[in-house]
């Protein structure tokens, strides 16, 4: 049975006649009947609530790895959680509360609000945006979506607007997070005097879908070039973060992870690694460590892990320098 908070919500919106409050809700209810696998009655209600208008198109979905159908949005199961990240302070706070507002968010509703639900991340490549969307998804507990551009950007005019259309009303019944990576390409600059009309057209229509999302439908959106963003983009998102690169304490944090997740001392204390290491990405720091353990593996039984280390941190920092 649905929520009292729904059923209330419908019977308001009936008697005022809002239909935007009776979309959203029964959209609502369709999300929860889907997440307790209930998917013929979710389907009923969505079918019910497009009666009067034209049916869109299933979505095709892609599971896993790249079906080559074409798909516009790529589902992937979501492993890494908030505790396998390295986050500042501030940044770990803000994630925790979206989490703690999804998970009550019938409190929030019983006062009248809605938990937040756009989340806008900004910041250099390789720092985490697509690890965070994936640690959101799993402490939901919810299928994370992937956009994928080549999919939805269409080269007539018109056929952009019309996936984008199709992707939203397919997220919109269910409870999951929907992430945008590289987010620019969609969310550029209307005032820009070299993009076309067809461009600006996408991003208004882009920041109506977006507006028109209920709660339930987290979305994630991850730019590294924050200034190429329409300036509309900014207000349409409730929490906006910056995620940068490691500090040197952060560095330190990865090389003691590194330790216990391969039961092995490296030789040099990680302190003194971060130190010498100039890296300025996690994703490098990972590749990093990856470089380590494939070499430790492949000399083994006579491995020695520190001659290993001395030896990749010295091609790192010639890398370094050579750059």
């Amino acid at each position: 049975m649905p929520r009292a908070d729904l059923i209330v919500n419908l019977v308001k919106a009936g008697n005022e006649g809002d239909l935007k409050l009776f979309r959203s809700t029964v959209e609502a209810m369709a999300a929860e009947e889907r997440a307790k696998r209930h998917h013929q009655l979710a389907d009923k209600l969505i079918a019910g609530l497009n009666a009067t208008t034209t049916r869109p198109r299933p979505i095709e979905l892609m599971r896993g790895v790249d079906s080559g159908h074409g798909g516009l949005l790529f589902e992937i199961e979501p492993r890494r959680s908030y505790d396998s990240l390295i986050l500042d302070t501030e940044l770990r706070t803000s994630l925790i509360e979206v989490a703690e507002e999804q998970h009550r968010r019938d409190l929030l509703r019983s006062y009248g609000l809605e938990p937040r639900h756009r989340i806008l991340l900004s910041g250099p490549p390789g720092n985490g945006k697509t690890s965070i969307a994936e640690a959101i998804a799993t402490e939901l507990m919810v299928p994370l979506f992937v956009v994928r551009y080549e999919a939805v950007i269409g080269s007539f005019l018109g056929e952009t607007s019309g996936r984008l259309k199709r992707l939203f009303d397919y997220v919109r019944t269910r409870e999951c997070v929907l992430f945008f990576d590289e987010f620019d390409t969609l969310g550029k600059e209307r005032g820009d005097t070299h993009e076309t009309g067809e461009i600006k057209r996408v991003v208004s229509s882009l920041l109506l879908q977006i507006d028109a999302l209920p709660s339930h439908v987290v979305v994630v959106t991850a730019t590294n070039h924050a200034e190429l963003l329409d300036r509309a983009v900014w207000r349409r998102f409730q929490i906006r973060l910056t995620v940068p690169p490691p500090s040197l304490m952060q560095k330190e944090e990865w090389f003691s992870q590194f330790q216990v997740r391969i039961g092995l001392a490296l030789g040099i204390t990680p302190k003194a690694l971060a130190k010498k290491l100039d890296i300025a990405s996690f994703s490098e720091l990972e590749q990093f460590c990856e470089d380590i353990y494939r070499r430790y593996v492949l000399t083994l039984p006579n491995a020695e892990l520190k001659v290993i280390v001395v030896e990749r941190l010295r091609q790192w920092q010639h890398r370094a320098t050579a750059n």
